[in-house]
C-alpha cells in the first residue's frame, strides 16, 4: 500500500546525492509514458506555466564570463583542436603525441559489430593528484582553503591545499605499505568526509584505480562491485553519522568482504568512535586510519602515467538488473571535468563552491574530487542530511562559509518548497551566491523559478546541467554570461560537444518533436568501456546508432520550436528517483527472491518530491481466494513492511518501493513480457491506451481496482 512516510523519507535521505549512482540525467517524470509516442510529449512542455519565461544573461555575467559565444563556433569547427587545448590548462610531465585516435565499431562479415575503441592524448603522461594539488601549492596557493568540512554533529574541519597536499601523501605512502600499486583497485565504501578526498587522490596519486561506492548502498551491492573490480583493498569506517545518528558500518563492510579471495587488507577510518562500540575486527587484515595514513610520511615521489591510464569505475545500473562498471581513464577525464567546471559555473578565484552529491556519485567525481580542485577553487562538503538537526541547515552552511555557487538536486528544492511554503526564513544570509546548479533528474520550472527567486535572490543565474556517468562531465548545459535560460531546459550541448534528437532510423527529427538523444562522435570525458565486458558497452551504448556513429543515452527528448532540447526521460526500465539510477530488473529480482512473492513487476511513477518513485506490484506466493480488493489491501499491509525491508537488505534504502500493490496477475504479452508502461500508467491515473497485445486484458482493470481502492 502507499506509505506516505517511506516517500518523505526517501525524499531527505537522498536530497543530498545529487547524482545517481549511475546518471545525471535530466528528465520530466509526467512524459515517462509519452516516449513510446514522442507526439504526444509537445503538450507537457506547452502546459507548463513558467515554460514561456526567458531569462536573458545577466550583464554582470556576460562582461566577466570565462567563455563567450564565440566558444561555440570555435569548438565546432574543430572539436579535437578544441578539446587538445584544454588539455593544455592541466600540467603534463609528458606532451602526447596523439590527439585522438577513435575506432568506431564496424561490422564484420557476419555482420557482428566490432568493439568501439577510443584515446586522447596518448603517449602524454601526468598525474591526477599533482594537477589537483600540487601544482597549486608549487604555485604558492598552499595556503588557500581546498575544503570546508561539516559534519553532520557540527564539527568542522578546513584543510588548504597545503594540507591537503601533505594529507593525501601520507596516505599514498600508507597505501604504498599495504601493497597497491599502479593498475590495483580499491573500493572506497565512506560517508562525506575529509578522509574520502583524501583516499581518493592517493588511490589516483599511485595509478591505481578507484571506486567509490555510495554509503547507503546494502552489503550485497557493496560485495558485487568488490567482487567485480577484484578489489585489493576496502577503505571504510566504523560508522557514520545520519539523521542524528551514530549508524554502523563495518559489520555491513565485512559482510561484503567475506570470502572474497582479492581482499588483502579494509582499511577503516574511525569517525563514530564510541558511538559505535565492539565493531567487528580480523586481525591481520583490518588496520586503523590513524595506525597507517596517521603516521605515514607528509611527502611522496609522484610518478606520472600515461593519459589513458584508468582513473575509476563507477557503476550503473542497467536493465539487465546486473550494474555496468564503467571505466574513467585520466587525462581525458580530468580535462573534461576541469573544463567544464571552469566554463559551466565560471569559476572565480574567491569562489566557495559546494556541489551537495554525495562523494560516491559521479556528479561529486567531476565536480567536487576533480572539476574545483584541479581549477584550485575552494569547495565546502556536508556529511549529514539537510533537515538535520532543522530544515535550514543548509543555509547556515552557506552563510557561514560563504557559499559562491550552489549545486544541487531538483529534489532537494522541491522539498525546500514544502519545509518553507513561505519562503526562506530571514535569519540566513545568502547574499554571497552569485550562481546556481541543478542536476540529478528535471528541475520542473516552478521549482527552477522558486530555486531563483530564493536561494539566488532573483538574480543568480542556473546552470541546469544534463550528463551522465557515461559521459564524465557535462554534456548539455547553459552557459553563465552566454545562454538566454528557460526553466527546465537543459538547452544544448557545451562547446566541443555535440547532441541531436533523432528518430528510430538516426535522423534528426525536426524542431518541435521529440526523438531519442545521441551524442554525435566522440568526446575526452567519455567511459572508454564497461569493466570486464567490452561486449556490453558497445551494446549498451553504439550498437544501435552504430551506422550514424552516435552514442545512445538511453534517454528521449524533444527539441522545441528554438531547437533547445528538454528531456523526457529513460526510454528503458531504469527508475530515477531523486538522481539514483536504479533498475527495474534488479528490484524485482531482490522480490522474488522473497518467499512471499511469487513474481513481481516494478515501474516508476510521478513523485512530486523525489521526481519519480517506485511503485511495486508482487503476485503473492499464496494469494486470496477472492477478487475482493478488500482483501488484497490487507495481504498488501501485511507484507509492504517485510518486503521493504528485504529491499533495504538486498539493494539500499534508496530502492525501497514508495508503493507496494499486492496483484492477482501482471499485465502480460503474449511473448511473456510486462507491459511495464500499463502499471504506470494505473497509478499515475492515465488512459491506458491500446491493450491488444496482452495476454488478458482483464488484467489491468483488476488491478486498477485494488490502486483505487488503496488510494480510497
Amino acid at each position: 500500500m502507499p506509505n506516505p512516510d517511506t516517500r518523505a523519507e526517501a525524499s531527505v535521505d537522498t536530497s543530498i546525492a545529487a547524482a545517481t549512482e549511475t546518471s545525471t540525467s535530466t528528465h520530466t517524470p509526467a512524459t515517462r509514458a509519452a516516449t513510446a509516442d514522442w507526439t504526444d510529449t509537445s503538450a507537457t512542455i506547452r502546459n507548463l506555466s513558467t515554460e514561456h519565461r526567458r531569462y536573458p544573461a545577466p550583464a554582470v555575467f556576460a562582461a566577466q564570463a570565462n567563455v563567450d559565444a564565440s566558444w561555440y563556433d570555435k569548438a565546432a569547427a574543430d572539436p579535437v583542436a578544441f578539446w587538445t587545448e584544454q588539455a593544455k590548462r592541466l600540467d603534463w610531465a609528458e606532451p602526447w603525441h596523439t590527439d585522438h585516435t577513435w575506432q568506431p565499431p564496424t561490422p564484420d562479415a557476419d555482420g557482428v559489430l566490432s568493439v568501439p575503441h577510443a584515446e586522447w592524448f596518448a603517449g602524454g603522461k601526468l598525474n591526477v593528484a599533482v594537477n589537483c594539488v600540487d601544482r597549486h601549492v608549487a604555485a604558492g596557493r598552499g595556503d588557500k582553503v581546498a575544503f570546508h568540512f561539516e559534519g553532520e554533529p557540527g564539527d568542522r574541519r578546513t584543510l588548504t591545499y597545503a594540507d591537503l597536499e601533505k594529507e593525501v601523501a601520507r596516505a599514498a605512502n600508507a597505501l604504498t605499505d599495504l601493497g597497491i600499486v599502479k593498475g590495483d583497485r580499491v573500493v572506497i565504501y565512506l560517508p562525506v568526509i575529509p578522509e574520502t578526498i583524501i583516499i581518493t587522490l592517493a588511490v589516483a596519486r599511485l595509478g591505481a584505480i578507484h571506486s567509490l561506492v555510495f554509503g547507503g548502498f546494502s552489503a550485497e551491492a557493496l560485495r558485487f562491485r568488490v567482487e567485480d573490480t577484484g578489489a585489493k583493498l576496502l577503505v571504510t569506517t566504523d560508522g557514520q553519522f545520519r539523521r542524528g545518528k551514530a549508524v554502523p558500518v563495518k559489520e555491513a563492510a565485512d559482510e561484503a568482504v567475506a570470502g572474497v579471495d582479492s581482499i588483502e587488507h579494509v582499511l577503516v577510518v574511525r569517525r563514530t568512535g564510541a558511538r559505535t562500540p565492539n565493531i567487528p575486527w580480523t586481525s591481520g587484515r583490518d588496520v586503523w586510519w590513524h595506525d597507517t595514513v596517521g603516521t605515514a610520511r607528509d611527502t611522496h615521489e609522484p610518478e606520472f602515467f600515461d593519459a589513458e591510464t584508468p582513473l575509476f569505475i563507477i557503476y550503473t545500473s542497467g536493465t539487465t538488473g546486473k550494474p555496468k562498471g564503467l571505466v574513467h581513464t585520466s587525462g581525458g577525464y580530468l580535462t573534461h571535468a576541469s573544463w567544464s567546471h571552469w566554463a559551466v559555473f565560471d569559476a572565480k578565484e574567491d569562489d566557495v563552491h559546494w556541489c551537495t552529491a554525495d562523494l560516491a556519485w559521479v556528479t561529486a567525481h567531476s565536480y567536487v574530487h576533480y572539476g574545483p580542485l584541479s581549477n584550485g577553487t575552494t569547495s565546502v562538503i556536508y556529511e549529514g542530511t539537510p533537515n538535520t538537526p532543522h530544515p535550514g541547515r543548509h543555509f547556515e552552511i552557506i552563510q557561514r562559509y560563504g557559499v559562491t555557487t550552489y549545486y544541487t538536486a531538483p529534489t532537494l528544492i522541491r522539498t525546500f518548497m514544502t519545509w518553507f511554503p513561505t519562503g526562506l526564513p530571514a535569519e540566513h544570509d545568502l547574499s554571497s551566491i552569485r550562481l546556481l546548479g541543478s542536476v540529478g533528474e528535471a528541475i520542473n520550472p516552478e521549482a527552477w523559478v522558486w530555486f531563483r527567486e530564493n536561494i539566488g535572490a532573483g538574480h543568480a543565474p542556473i546552470v541546469d546541467t544534463w550528463w551522465q556517468s557515461e559521459t564524465g562531465a557535462a554534456v548539455m548545459a547553459p552557459l553563465p554570461g552566454v545562454s538566454t535560460l528557460k526553466p527546465g531546459s537543459a538547452l544544448r550541448a557545451l562547446p566541443g560537444l555535440r547532441t541531436l534528437v533523432v528518430d528510430d532510423a538516426g535522423q534528426p527529427v525536426p524542431h518541435g518533436t521529440g526523438g531519442y538523444l545521441v551524442l554525435a562522435g566522440t568526446w575526452p570525458g567519455m567511459a572508454r568501456t564497461v569493466w570486464g565486458n567490452p561486449e556490453r558497452y558497445r551494446d549498451s551504448y553504439w550498437a544501435r546508432f552504430a551506422e550514424q556513429g552516435f552514442f545512445f543515452s538511453g534517454d528521449g527528448a524533444k527539441y522545441d520550436d528554438d531547437g533547445d532540447i528538454w528531456l523526457l526521460g529513460r526510454v528503458d526500465d531504469v527508475i530515477n528517483v531523486s538522481g539514483h539510477r536504479l533498475s527495474t530488473i534488479e528490484i524485482e529480482s531482490a522480490l522474488v527472491s522473497h518467499p512471499a512473492v511469487g513474481e513481481s513487476g516494478v515501474v516508476g511513477v510521478t513523485d512530486a518530491s523525489t521526481g519519480e518513485g517506485i511503485a511495486a506490484f508482487v503476485i503473492p506466493a499464496v494469494a486470496p481466494a477472492t477478487d475482493d480488493p478488500a482483501a488484497w489491501l490487507a495481504l498488501a499491509g501485511e507484507l509492504a513492511p517485510r518486503l521493504r525491508a528485504h529491499i533495504t537488505h538486498e539493494i539500499g534504502a534508496v530502492a525501497k518501493p514508495r508503493d507496494v500493490f499486492v496483484v492477482p496477475d501482471l499485465p502480460k504479452t503474449r511473448s511473456g513480457k510486462i507491459m511495464r508502461r500499463l502499471l504506470g500508467d494505473i497509478v499515475d491515473g492515465r488512459p491506458l491506451g491500446d491493450v491488444t497485445s496482452l495476454q488478458d486484458d482483464t488484467v489491468p482493470g483488476r488491478i486498477q481496482a485494488i490502486v483505487e481502492a488503496a488510494r480510497a
